[in-house]
């Protein structure tokens, strides 16, 4: 019940808002992505050579850490919502929808067309997700346009590297 005209509540009447299974398993494929990302971002930092290697390098960094954080505000809105988010590195690699990254070193060219990818993989994760979110909770949907907007916008940022005018 609503409160109207200063009218009290109870406790009871005060739950919250608790995630459907659904929601919750949304939210829970969305972690795995991030987490994934996250891993597979810092791979190809420590592997990539070649020309302009340093600032891809770096350019990867704060690929991972913005996944990592991203990662964090989902597995913490579930949280909220009485949801148990999984991130351990079983459930990882059993359910994430991401490529497999290739071990070794890899050029400069070949981890941006890698990343790249992985970036806009994670974001049609969220962008496929994004209905089914929505339509059972707007401020979830929210988070979720942020991080799409930020997967979108470091694919374009990595793929240039591969680009010529």
């Amino acid at each position: 019940m609503a409160a109207s005209g200063g009218s009290r509540r109870s406790e009871s009447e005060v739950a919250g808002f608790t995630a459907s299974p659904q929601l919750a398993q949304a939210l829970q494929q969305i972690v795995v992505d991030l987490v994934e990302l996250h891993l597979q971002g810092k791979q190809a930092h420590w592997n990539v050579v070649g020309h302009n290697f340093r600032d891809l390098h770096l350019q990867l960094d704060e690929i991972v850490d913005d996944a990592r954080e991203s990662a964090d505000t989902i597995a913490e809105r579930m949280r909220a919502l009485a949801a148990v988010p999984d991130g351990r590195s079983e459930t990882v690699a059993a359910t994430t929808t991401l490529p497999a990254f290739p071990a070794g070193e890899a050029s400069v060219s070949t981890v941006v067309g890698l990343v790249t990818a992985r970036l806009r993989a994670t974001a049609d994760t969220l962008r496929t997700l994004h209905d089914q979110v929505d339509s059972e909770d707007p401020s979830t949907a929210d988070l979720l346009h942020a991080i799409i907007d930020s997967l979108e916008k470091h694919a374009w940022m990595v793929s240039a590297e591969n680009r010529s005018a």
